[in-house]
Parts: structure tokens; sequence; C-alpha cells
């Protein structure tokens, strides 16, 4: 065992199977601190459409990398990992547990596997440039140019990822060359992490797809088509607007269509995510799996993770 490595608490799994709940009361239980690994919580605005966690969720366990980035900034993988590692060693220097909680798959195995990516650059030219292209033509057609430049990016990207989208046919026009290319040149060194990582899922597929359709509807309760159309009232966002739950409300506040047939639409979307969620961490290696449907209570969940986490190599990094 390398004592010189950082223990690392990762919780990871598909949206609305508990892992904000359960990072909180890993963090009460071991002395920790969370850092997000959400795509979308990392930008400032639309706090409910992300499923950002309250200050009462929080329950007073310092959360890091949420809302700290206006949405009109672009933020790599890179950039996540760079950050990422620093509070990570921020929070191992004050005695405690880092706790890494969210549902982007990249980020988290990024951070764990230390991907060291190459360095294209940005231009903010061309991206303005597409993406005004984009509300011209529609996102579907800025797919089909980078399904042209790079097939093999456009496969594994959702035609409605914009960011994404963008990303792949910006590495081209700024290097002349793919940005899947680029991706085979980015390399692993070796962790400085010592990792235990746990996976939320559901043995019945459906009971996953209920708990999404709950909250939903909560997060319309709780104020999420007024928040989101405040935003667009005020002309949307860039990337954060990509976020699930805001672009498919804008064909109501456009009085294109019925809200509940948008709230469906969210529903939908959101268990195609969730689906490319779990496809995404069953390729991660050295996972334990909890199913979060074979217990009753949440509390029961807890005890399930905390035996695992206790026969784990990071129980001899002195963690409590």
């Amino acid at each position: 065992m390398d004592k010189n490595k950082i223990p690392l608490l990762v919780i990871a799994g598909p949206t609305a199977s508990g892992k904000t709940a359960l990072a909180v009361e890993m963090a009460k239980y071991y002395n920790g601190e969370v850092i997000s690994a959400d795509s979308m919580q990392i930008y400032k605005g639309l706090n409910i459409a992300t499923a950002k966690p309250t200050i009462d969720e929080m329950q007073g366990i310092p959360h890091h990398l949420i809302d700290f980035l206006e949405p009109d900034v672009p933020f790599s993988v890179a950039d996540y990992v760079t950050l990422a590692g620093q509070k990570i060693r921020e929070i191992r220097s004050r005695g405690k547990l880092p706790i890494v909680c969210g549902g982007t798959g990249l980020y988290i195995s990024s951070l764990v596997d230390n991907i060291i990516f190459d360095d294209t650059g940005s231009d903010p030219d061309i991206r303005a440039r597409l993406e005004k292209q984009a509300k011209e033509e529609g996102v579907h057609a800025l797919w089909l140019k980078l399904k042209d430049i790079d097939p093999e990016t456009a496969e594994k990207v959702h035609e409605n990822n914009l960011p994404r989208v963008i990303r792949g046919i910006e590495v081209f026009e700024l290097t002349g060359t793919k940005l899947s290319e680029h991706k085979i040149n980015s390399r692993r060194e070796e962790s400085p992490y010592k990792a235990c990582i746990i996976g939320l899922t559901a043995e019945n597929r459906q009971y996953l797809y209920d708990r999404i359709e709950k909250r939903v509807h909560i997060m319309a309760e709780n104020g999420m088509v007024e928040e989101c159309r405040e935003v667009w009232q005020k002309g949307g966002l860039a990337t954060a607007g990509q976020a699930i739950g805001y672009k498919e409300l804008v064909p109501f506040f456009e009085g294109k269509a019925e809200l509940e047939d948008c709230l469906d639409k969210i529903i939908l979307e959101t268990r195609h995510y969730a689906k490319r969620q779990l496809t995404w961490f069953r390729r991660v290696a050295d996972i334990s799996w909890v199913k979060i449907d074979n217990f009753d209570e949440s509390k029961k969940i807890f005890e399930n993770v905390q035996n695992i986490v206790a026969k784990s190599e990071i129980m001899c990094y002195n963690i409590m």
C-alpha cells in the first residue's frame, strides 16, 4: 500500500438514485467534505432544474464545485480534474475525507484515473459563431456537421448536447485534427488517489424511473417552471441552458406546447440520461454496486455502504 496516496470516497450513479443524501451521511460519519461531479451544477442559476442540494440538504457539510461558474464560461473535463484535485488536497490537509459525488461519469473517471488531457485550447469567436448557427439552424444541423468532420465523436455525443457538439467542431477548426484523435493523445499518469468507488443502481429499472418521475413533479411544484421561465425571459443561458429541464420547457414558454407535455418530455429525457449514466459507470473498474431497491429505507443503504467502506483500502489511511 502506498501511504503517499490520498484516500478518496466516490459516490456515483444515475440521477435520482439518492447520491447527494448518501454523500452527506457519509461525510457526517467520516468527517468529510463533498466535491460535486456534475457538469451542470457547476454553473450559477437553474438551482432547481439542475437539482443542486439546498442548504437544508447539505446539513452543514461543505460542498465544493457547485454554483461557482458563470453560465457562459466554457469548462472542460481537464478543468474539472485540476479544480477537483485542488479541492481534494485542501480537504485532506484539514484532516478530512474528500467525498466525490455526482453522475457525470467522464468527470469521475478522469479524476480517479488521473487522465492528463491534450490541451487544444479554445476560441471564443468560433464558439460564438457556432452558437449563433445552432440558434438559426438548430442543434441537429450542427451535429450533422460534426458527423461529417468526426464521425467517431458524433457517435458518442447526443445531438442535443450543444456544448460537446460545439467542442468537437471547435477542436477541428482550431487544429485541423479530430477531437477523437486528440483524446487518443490524452494519457494516464499514476493516480495520486486510493479510491473506494460506490455505485448506486436499481435491480428493477422501473423503480428508478418511478423515482425520476416523482422527482420531476416535485421540482415543478418547487418552482422549476418559474425558475426556467425567468432565465428564458432574460435570453437564456449558454452552456448551462443545455440542462435537462430547461430546454424541454422552452416550447411551453413560446406557446408551442402544453406544460404537461413538456414535463413528460423532461421525465423521458431524464430516463434516457440515467440509462446512459449507468452504461458509463458499468465500464468503471473496481466499483462496488449497491442496489437501492433492495433496501426499504435510506438508513439501510447507508449501513450497506458503510460496510463496503470499512472493508476497503482507504480505511488504512486514517480517514476517521
